[in-house]
Formats: C-alpha cells, structure tokens, sequence
C-alpha cells in the first residue's frame, strides 16, 4: 500500500479487521488531512494476537503490524469495561469474557450474574479505550479517554453493542444503548479518545 494517495494527502490506515469496527472508527474520527484505509481490505492481513498487559500495549501491537505492512501510519486501539465490585473485570478480557461461546448478549448477561445483589452505589464501572499511532513522520503517540458509569440493574435500549445496553451514564440519563449515534460519540470512551487523535493528527 502506497503513503500517499493520487491526491497528495498521506495515508492513515486504521488496524482493524472487522470492516464494522473500521467504520466506526472512521466515523468517530471525523475529519482529518489524511486518506482513510482499512487494514480490513488488505488481501491476507492479519494482525498478531492482543498479548499486552495494557490497552496501550494491544492498541501499539496493532497499529506497529499495519504500519509495516502498509508502510503508512497506523492507529491502533483498545477498550475495555472496567467493574470495580469486580476488581476492575474484564477490563483487558472484555472481549472474551465468559469465554469464545457467548456473544454480545450472554456476555453482558453474565456481567449481570456476577453482580446480582450489589447495590447501585457499588455498581461503578467505565469504559476506557487507548488509540496508539505507529509509523509515518508522526511516529508513536498515545492518547487514552474514559466514560464513567454505573452499571444497570438491568438491559435497557437496543442501540449500540456489546456491553451498551447495561452501561448507564448518570449525566444523560440513559444507558449507552439508549443513546444516538451522535449522541454516543460526544460522551463515549472511544468517541473521546478519537477526539484526542484527530487533534494529534490535525495539530
């Protein structure tokens, strides 16, 4: 893949493999001075197995192997829910918590489970999500951004994904589920943290 496009801008490739997560970072990124691509639609792109004992160790892994594949600058990220009735759980594991055999649903389900009896003022969580840079004249950056909450007594909205439905943000009122697309944006975790790249990457 070329680091630049026909139209002169340079080449920020985003390191992610599922087309639907690259278009939600492409859309919470907003505008930037540079020509947006997905590792996705890279032939046989693959990127390494998230080791790190931090986000921002997962989030570099990802966006390192896509700048040296491509040969552009890379941004990288990763999230996770943090409990603190559970220790801080899932925090890194959000992803495959319970294990690979429960989607989206019997995940948060099960967060429900571990939390049955705690009271809501024990019920304190975020969500925190670290976008990496790697390669490029820009070099390794990091930003990281959080979205306090609490979460619910039960699933509330049908917007969103994986644990939205049960992630309450006291000062909207609402779950993450229940929010806007645009509304998500101005508050969340990852909507923040692209905030924060796009100054870097606009600066």
């Amino acid at each position: 893949m070329p680091s630049a496009s026909s139209s002169s801008r340079p080449v920020l490739v985003l390191a992610t493999l599922n087309p639907a997560k690259g278009r939600e970072l492409l859309a919470l990124l907003g505008a930037v001075p540079y020509e947006i691509r997905l590792l996705a639609d890279i032939p046989d792109a693959r990127l390494p197995d998230e080791t790190g004992v931090t986000y921002a160790d997962n989030a570099l892994m990802k966006a390192r192997t896509a700048a040296e594949l491509t040969g552009a600058l890379s941004l990288g990220d990763d999230s996770g829910l943090e409990v603190d009735a559970l220790g801080g759980e899932p925090g890194l594991y959000t992803a495959r918590f319970g294990g690979p055999g429960l989607d989206d649903r019997g995940r948060w389900q099960l967060l429900l489970e571990r939390l049955r009896g705690v009271p809501p003022a024990r019920r304190t969580a975020r969500f925190r999500c670290v976008i990496a840079l790697a390669g490029g004249a820009l070099g390794e950056k990091v930003v990281e951004a959080v979205a306090e909450g609490v979460i619910a007594q039960a699933p509330r909205g049908e917007r969103g994904f994986g644990y939205d439905p049960v992630f309450f943000y006291p000062p909207l009122g609402q779950t993450f589920g229940e929010l806007s697309d645009e509304e998500k944006a101005r508050v969340s975790h990852r909507g923040l943290a692209l905030a924060a790249a796009r100054r870097l990457l606009t600066g």
